[in-house]
């Protein structure tokens, strides 16, 4: 196993723990709650161990959402197949995350605290730009890449503010979906008529499902990365 420049296989040992446990905290408590000293005892270490593994909390949350986007897209890729409509994939990677958030209030937190913090928001502006540039171009005519990334810091904006009001009998998931999709696609210039087409797709789909296999890659992901260190020992 390749070792990250600059980290002793110790270290990564260590990193590994951190995040497996950090994961399953945050699962159970919440971001908010869980604190640097309940992550470095969870993974059988002293509290001040966790600074020896992560600058601090917000570092190791941007190495929990870059593992959480890429397990998404990946999942979306395997479903819909490399010649799907982008439209459709961007219906279904964002719609994905809405029902992440929908899945338990601390999930909620992570994904609404995940688009709110500066490294974390920062990551999301940068690694989905060159996407939204591919998907939106038809639509959008001569923007730039710079122009979908400042339009990528409003499209966070709708999605934070809908992961963040929980549904309820009056504002269904698929009230929520429908409302969420048209304000990104009417924000990238898509058509009423081509937004209604792709919306009727998303929702076809067994987004409970496949939201719930996400999560569950994820935490198979942290506890296979500290297992792989491990066996190199």
């Amino acid at each position: 196993m390749k070792m990250p420049k600059g980290l002793q296989h110790k270290g990564i040992v260590r990193r590994n723990k951190m995040l497996y446990a950090a994961v399953q905290l945050f699962l159970k408590n919440g971001y908010e709650k869980t604190t640097t000293a309940s992550i470095a005892r969870a993974a059988g270490m002293a509290p001040s161990s966790f600074f020896a593994a992560f600058e601090n909390k917000e570092a190791l949350l941007l190495t929990l959402v870059k593992t959480m986007f890429s397990s998404q897209f990946e999942n979306t890729g395997v479903i819909l197949g490399e010649n799907a409509d982008p439209l459709l994939i961007y219906g279904v990677e964002t719609s994905l995350q809405m029902y992440i958030a929908e899945m338990s209030e601390p999930l909620r937190e992570l994904y609404v605290v995940g688009y709110t913090l500066p490294t974390t928001s920062e990551y999301i502006y940068l690694s989905t730009a060159k996407k939204l540039q591919f998907i939106f171009a038809e639509y959008m005519g001569t923007a730039e890449l710079k122009d979908y990334y400042e339009m990528d810091i409003a499209s966070a904006g709708i999605t934070r503010g809908f992961m963040a009001k929980k549904c309820d009998m009056y504002f269904t998931m698929e009230d929520k979906l429908r409302r969420f999709l048209k304000c990104c696609f009417t924000l990238y210039k898509v058509p009423e008529e081509k937004q209604e087409e792709v919306i009727e797709q998303v929702l076809k789909l067994d987004l409970k499902s496949m939201a719930e296999k996400i999560i569950a890659d994820t935490v198979k992901k942290a506890e296979e990365g500290f297992e792989s260190v491990l066996n190199d020992i």
